[in-house]
């Protein structure tokens, strides 16, 4: 499902509830440097038919007319939320467009969140990092504790590293939310020991704010995929709860 506008909703979140999208990539297609086997857009080769990513000026020119109309409304929202087609910090525009994103929401929405969904595949970058410090809810993805079972589920372009971005995110703090996608497939199983030890292994070395758990429940490219239950997820997460992690599961 790809979104067409640079801005688009507001929306209803299951995580961040009533949320205003921020689509940083190509309105009709799809540019990211994961090709997840669960990505609700669909695979990478099936999303080139527009490649033209939209500019700082566009971008705010376009939120600054969806926050005026909202507010004139008389709307709320809980999100202004950078996610749409793709890795939002690919746009080379990223940082410039989170400082026109928060001045823009002070000036129409104070005390909304700004949320980032990325991937985490650019915060070792120093500039993508002060940007991603600088929003409220910087969301980070982690499905896997190794690059070859990565390679399974999130299929990373050429060049991912799990370690380095595993000490990028220390440079947080804890001050961040991990998100994790749990499935099963016929290469990859988010409860077997090889992925469910490593990761927990690596949530208590970030410590997180806050960890987002959550599962398939929209069409997936690959066929033959295994939501979990929340049932299922909550016994799975059971012992870092129980230490003390702040863990939203979410089917």
């Amino acid at each position: 499902m790809l979104r067409e506008d640079t801005v688009f909703g507001p929306i209803h979140s299951r995580r961040l509830g009533s949320s205003l999208g921020i689509n940083l990539l190509p309105r009709e297609g799809k540019i990211c440097n994961f090709d997840c086997i669960y990505c609700e857009c669909g695979w990478n080769r099936d999303g080139r038919l527009d490649s033209r990513i939209p500019s700082a000026a566009e971008v705010r020119t376009a939120l600054e007319t969806h926050l005026r109309d909202l507010r004139d409304a008389g709307a709320s929202i809980d999100s202004i939320t950078f996610s749409g087609d793709g890795e939002p910090t690919l746009n080379p525009e990223f940082p410039a467009i989170i400082d026109d994103t928060l001045k823009l929401r002070d000036r129409y929405f104070p005390g909304t969140g700004v949320s980032v969904l990325s991937n985490a595949t650019r915060v070792h970058v120093p500039e993508i990092f002060a940007a991603l410090r600088r929003v409220d809810n910087p969301i980070m993805k982690i499905d896997a504790p190794s690059d070859s079972l990565a390679a399974r589920i999130n299929r990373p372009a050429p060049g991912y590293s799990l370690q380095r971005v595993i000490g990028a995110l220390r440079g947080f703090n804890g001050d961040f939310i991990l998100q994790t996608m749990f499935l099963r497939s016929p290469g990859f199983d988010s409860s077997s020991p090889e992925v469910l030890d490593g990761w927990k292994a690596i949530v208590r070395d970030l410590h997180p704010r806050e960890i987002m758990v959550y599962t398939i429940n929209r069409p997936t490219p690959e066929k033959d995929l295994v939501k979990f239950s929340m049932e299922e997820m909550s016994v799975l997460v059971r012992d870092l709860i129980d230490e003390g992690f702040n863990i939203d599961i979410k089917d």
